[in-house]
């Protein structure tokens, strides 16, 4: 907003206006402090609006920093509850972009070291810290924001982004409640109304390279976050003051996103507001 006029809902999305900025932002250089988001190479902006209870976004290419500079050392001050939720974040927007029908052959290889090393490393940076693991969850964090700029989210983030502007919760601690009813929905869905889709194909690498099995079955990939999450010490979704009345709204709000854009195979309402149930 420093070289544009207006107001930024003038250029937020569903609750704006959403045009495009009418000059290019002011040059930024990112210097992340946490590793999850990978807001450092991404054009986005996520703004949360407390009076409406949402979080929208502001985009634009010029908001690309122009230059991120990602040093590990940065992170060691990181509390392990922070630690757990940006890092289940940065594993969720590798797995969501991975499996997104707009995945690219460049996004696949950066999805693809970003899991490797989240899975290798997000337990030891929770509980030991150690530096070679802080290393990969900063990379594995960057990996998702490089994939994330074409490849898009999916579901898991639409919903997020909906219960995160609603509850005070954190971000990623919601993806990773969510993730596993996510993947076990998309691929009920696909099966049925898409079994030739290579998405299919991708979860099965997805728990393959999750759970170090080359023979891993989707399931094996959906235990393996559970279990993760626990052993993070993940609240539930209620923890944070989701109830059962809640999920008519957070559908609703979760529909609107554009997180949703690179999700598999679009899921309907119904499917949605079961997913939400079911998680509760």
């Amino acid at each position: 907003m420093l070289t544009n006029p207006g107001d930024p809902f003038d250029y937020l999305e569903v609750i704006g206006c959403g045009r495009p900025l009418v000059h290019p932002a002011a040059p930024l250089i990112a210097i992340p402090t946490t590793a999850g988001t990978g807001s450092e190479v991404t054009r986005n902006a996520v703004l949360a609006v407390t009076e409406q209870g949402i979080k929208v976004s502001l985009r634009h290419r010029s908001m690309l920093p122009e230059i991120a500079l990602v040093d590990p050392v940065l992170t060691y001050g990181m509390s392990p509850a922070v630690t757990a939720s940006t890092g289940l974040d940065a594993l969720t927007q590798c797995l969501e972009s991975f499996v997104s029908h707009l995945a690219t052959p460049l996004t696949d290889g950066f999805c693809r070291e970003g899991m490797r090393r989240a899975a290798r490393s997000l337990r030891c940076a929770f509980h030991a810290g150690h530096v070679s693991a802080r290393r990969d969850m900063a990379l594995a964090s960057l990996c998702g924001g490089l994939a994330l700029n074409d490849a898009k989210l999916g579901a898991v983030h639409g919903l997020a982004a909906s219960i995160g502007g609603m509850f005070n919760a954190p971000h990623g601690a919601v993806c990773a409640r969510l993730l596993p009813y996510v993947m076990e929905t998309n691929v009920r869905t696909l099966q049925e109304r898409a079994p030739e889709a290579l998405a299919l194909t991708r979860y099965r690498e997805v728990a393959a390279i999750l759970t170090g099995d080359a023979a891993a079955k989707v399931i094996d990939g959906v235990v393996w976050i559970r279990a993760l999450s626990d052993d993070l010490a993940i609240p539930g979704l209620s923890d944070y003051g989701l109830t059962p009345s809640c999920i008519t709204p957070v559908v609703g709000k979760a529909m609107l996103s554009r997180s949703m854009q690179g999700n598999p195979i679009t899921l309907t309402e119904m499917e949605l507001t079961a997913l939400l149930t079911h998680v509760l």
